[in-house]
C-alpha cells in the first residue's frame, strides 16, 4: 500500500521527516498493541484508540 510513497524519493523524505521513530511501520509493529489488548492488562480499557504510528500523531 505504501510502496509508491516509499519509492518516491521526495515524498519518502517528507514523510520520514515527520515520523519520530525514523522508519516506516511494519505489520509486526501492531503485535505489541494486539497482545496488550488481548491480555488481562487491558480489562478496564474501553472506548480508546491505540495509535501505532511511530509517533506521527503525537508530533
Amino acid at each position: 500500500m505504501n510502496i509508491p510513497l516509499m519509492n518516491d524519493e521526495t515524498r519518502n523524505r517528507q514523510i520520514m521527516e515527520r515520523i519520530p521513530a525514523g522508519r516506516w511501520g511494519q505489520p509486526s509493529d501492531l503485535g505489541g498493541a494486539a497482545v496488550f489488548l488481548a491480555s488481562p492488562a487491558s480489562d478496564y480499557i474501553d472506548g480508546h484508540t491505540i495509535v501505532v504510528d511511530g509517533g506521527w500523531m503525537g508530533r
